[in-house]
C-alpha cells in the first residue's frame, strides 16, 4: 500500500511520506515499549517494599508523556504532509493530463477523470492525513509489544507470536475476496450511474410519448444488480471481521490459560504473568481496528491503483532536438493509423500546397476527422509520416506546432467565463481592437449586441448559456484572433441553421484566406471551394482531384455530390 502511494506521489513527493511513516513508526515503538515498564511497576507492587515502584512509575509516565508528544507530532506532520501532498498531487496530475495526447481522452475518459481530480484524490492523499498513524499503530504496536512479551517471558511471547501469521492470512483472505466485490460493486455503480443519465436525458422522448409514469427496465435492472453487489460486497466482510475477533479473542484466552498454569506452577512470578496479560488485553484494540483500517485503505487503494492507470499513460514523445519547420505545407506519406485492432488510416499519401485548400469527403468512420488529428498530434502514426513545413510532427516541439494550426470542430467547448475571455483563449495577449475585429470578422458582435452583458456575458460551462451556431461564431473569433497559417475545420456547419449556417460560413471564409486549410464536410456546397478534394472510404484514398473532374468522372464523389444536393434541396 505504501509503495504505492510512494509510487504515485513520485520521487518529488515520496519524501514527506518517507518521514511522517518513519516517525509514527517511532511512535508506536516508543507506545509498545511504555507499556514494557509496566513489569517492574508491578513487580515492585506485589514484592515487600511497594515503594520501589515509585521510580518506576515515574520512568512509565515519562514514557507516556514521551509517546503523547510524539502523537501529536505525527499527527501534526500527517496532516500537514497530507494537505501538502494534495496540493502536488493536483499539480502533478494537471501537468501530466496536460502532456497526454489529445487523442487519449475519449468519451470514458472525461467522467473518470473529473472523478479522479475530485473524489479519487481527496480519498487518495487522505491515506496520509488519517489512515496512515492508525495502520502503523495496529501493525508496529502489537509486533513491539510482542517481543516485549517474549524478553519477559519466551512461553508466553511464543503464544503470542503465534497468532502473528494468523491475523496476517486473515487481512490476505479478506482482501482478497473483498477486492472481486468491490470491484464487481464499482462496475456495477458506473453501469447505473450511466442509466439513471439515460433516464434523465430520455424525459423529453418519454413525455411526448405520454409515458411518464412508467419505469424504465434497463435502470430498474441497474440499481437490483447494484443493491445486490452491495449486499454481497458486505457480506464479504463479515467473514474477515468475525476470523479476526475470534483469533484476538482465542490468542488472549490461551495467553489467561497458560499464564495462569505457569503462576500456579511457580514457573513465573504473578507479576510478570499479570502484566503480560496486561499486554495482551492493550494488544486487542489495535488489532480489532486493523478490520475497519482495512476497508478505508481498501477504497484509497483502489483510487491510488486508478490514478497510478492514468498517471503510467505515456505522454506522446518530445524531440531533444526541435526542427523548425520552412514552410506551411502539409504532406501525408505513406500514414498507416490505427485504434486498437481497427485499422483507421491505411496508407494516405497526399499533399496540401502552402495556402492551398484541401476537402476530405467520404461516410461516417472513413477516417475524415482522424486525419485532422494526426496533423495536430493528437495521436501519432503507426506508420508513414504527416509533415508540416518539410518536417515530420514528430520533430517539431509541441509549442511550435500548436502555434502553427487554428482547430474549429463542430462539438465547440467554451469554458465557464464571459465571451471575450473565451475569444482571448485564441491569443491571450492580443490587443482589445484585435479581439474585436476578430469577434466582427466572425460575425460574433452579433451576438455581443443582443446578449445581457455584452462581452461580459458569461457562457456557462461548455458553452451551455449558447446555442450552438453562436458558440461556433465564437470558436471561429478565436481562430481568427490566433492567426495561424494552418487551418483545419472539422464539420463546423453540418448542424447549424440556415441564420447561423450563413454567419459561419462568412467567419469560415475570412479564416481560411490566405491559409492551408484542411476542411472536413458534410455538406458538399462548401467542397466547391477547395482546391482538392480527396474522397476517404474505409481509411484509403478511394478518388481525388479537383470537385468538376470528380462529377465529371461519375465515380463515388459523384454519388455522393447527387445524394447531398437531394438533401439539402429537401431540406
Amino acid at each position: 500500500m505504501i509503495r504505492l502511494l510512494l509510487r504515485v506521489l513520485g520521487r518529488e513527493f515520496a519524501g514527506p511520506v518517507r518521514r511522517t511513516v518513519a516517525l509514527m513508526t517511532a511512535t508506536a515503538v516508543v507506545e509498545g515499549l511504555s507499556y514494557a515498564l509496566l513489569v517492574p511497576v508491578l513487580r515492585a507492587l506485589f514484592g515487600s517494599t511497594p515503594g520501589d515502584a515509585l521510580p518506576w512509575l515515574v520512568a512509565f509516565g515519562a514514557a507516556v508523556a514521551l509517546h503523547a508528544v510524539l502523537r501529536y507530532v505525527s499527527d501534526v506532520s500527517g496532516f500537514r504532509a497530507g494537505a501538502a501532498l494534495l496540493h502536488g498531487m493536483y499539480h502533478r496530475l494537471g501537468g501530466h493530463l496536460a502532456r497526454l495526447p489529445v487523442g487519449w481522452y475519449g468519451a470514458g475518459r472525461i467522467g473518470e477523470v473529473s472523478v479522479l481530480a475530485s473524489r479519487g484524490v481527496l480519498r487518495a492523499m487522505g491515506v496520509i492525513a488519517h489512515l496512515l498513524s492508525p495502520l502503523v499503530s495496529a501493525s508496529v504496536t502489537p509486533l513491539t509489544i510482542v517481543v516485549v512479551m517474549l524478553a519477559y517471558d519466551w512461553r508466553l511471547g511464543s503464544a503470542a507470536l503465534a497468532a502473528a501469521p494468523v491475523v496476517a492470512a486473515i487481512q490476505v483472505r479478506t482482501g482478497r475476496s473483498l477486492a472481486a466485490a468491490d470491484e464487481d460493486r464499482a462496475e456495477r455503480d458506473h453501469e447505473s450511474t450511466a442509466r439513471v443519465i439515460e433516464y434523465l436525458r430520455a424525459q423529453p422522448v418519454l413525455r411526448v410519448g405520454g409515458r411518464t409514469a412508467e419505469r424504465l427496465g434497463s435502470l430498474d435492472d441497474a440499481l437490483r444488480e447494484l443493491q445486490r453487489s452491495s449486499r454481497r460486497s458486505t457480506l464479504s466482510v463479515l467473514p474477515g471481521v468475525l476470523g479476526l475477533a475470534l483469533t484476538v479473542q482465542a490468542v488472549f484466552t490461551v495467553l489467561l490459560v497458560l499464564g495462569a498454569y505457569l503462576a500456579l506452577g511457580g514457573n513465573a512470578g504473578a507479576a510478570e504473568v499479570l502484566a503480560i496479560l496486561v499486554l495482551a488485553a492493550r494488544c486487542t484494540d489495535p488489532l480489532l481496528s486493523l478490520s475497519d483500517v482495512g476497508g478505508q485503505l481498501r477504497v484509497a487503494r483502489s483510487e491510488l491503483e486508478r490514478l497510478d492507470g492514468v498517471l503510467r499513460a505515456e505522454p506522446l514523445p518530445e524531440t531533444d532536438s526541435p526542427v523548425q519547420p520552412s514552410g506551411h505545407d502539409l504532406e501525408f506519406g505513406s500514414v498507416v493509423f490505427r485504434h486498437g485492432d481497427r485499422t483507421v488510416i491505411d496508407g494516405v499519401s497526399l499533399s496540401v500546397p502552402e495556402g492551398r485548400r484541401l476537402a476530405v469527403v467520404g461516410p461516417s468512420g472513413a477516417g475524415k476527422s482522424t486525419l485532422l488529428q494526426l496533423v495536430a498530434r493528437f495521436h501519432d502514426v503507426a506508420a508513414g509520416s504527416v509533415r508540416v513545413g518539410g518536417v515530420d510532427v514528430r520533430e517539431i516541439g509541441t509549442q511550435e506546432l500548436t502555434e502553427r494550426i487554428a482547430i474549429v470542430f463542430q462539438d465547440v467547448y467554451l469554458f465557464d467565463g464571459t465571451i471575450e475571455e473565451n475569444v482571448r483563449l485564441g491569443r491571450p495577449d492580443a490587443g482589445e481592437n484585435e479581439v474585436r475585429a476578430a469577434a466582427t470578422a466572425a460575425r460574433l458582435d452579433e451576438v455581443v449586441e443582443r446578449l445581457p452583458g455584452g462581452w461580459e456575458a458569461t457562457v456557462g460551462e461548455g458553452g451551455a448559456l449558447l446555442s450552438g451556431g453562436e458558440r461556433q461564431r465564437l470558436s471561429i473569433a478565436r481562430a481568427l484572433l490566433k492567426d495561424a497559417p494552418i487551418v483545419l475545420l472539422d464539420e463546423v456547419t453540418s448542424a447549424l441553421d440556415p441564420v447561423n449556417e450563413a454567419a459561419v460560413h462568412d467567419g469560415v471564409e475570412r479564416l481560411m484566406a490566405g491559409r492551408t486549410v484542411v476542411t472536413v464536410a458534410h455538406r458538399m456546397r462548401a467542397v466547391r471551394r477547395a482546391d482538392r478534394v480527396v474522397f476517404l472510404d474505409g481509411g484509403r484514398i478511394v478518388e481525388e482531384g479537383t470537385h468538376d473532374e470528380l462529377v465529371e468522372r461519375g465515380g463515388r464523389y459523384a454519388e455522393f455530390w447527387t445524394l447531398s444536393l437531394a438533401s439539402e434541396g429537401s431540406a
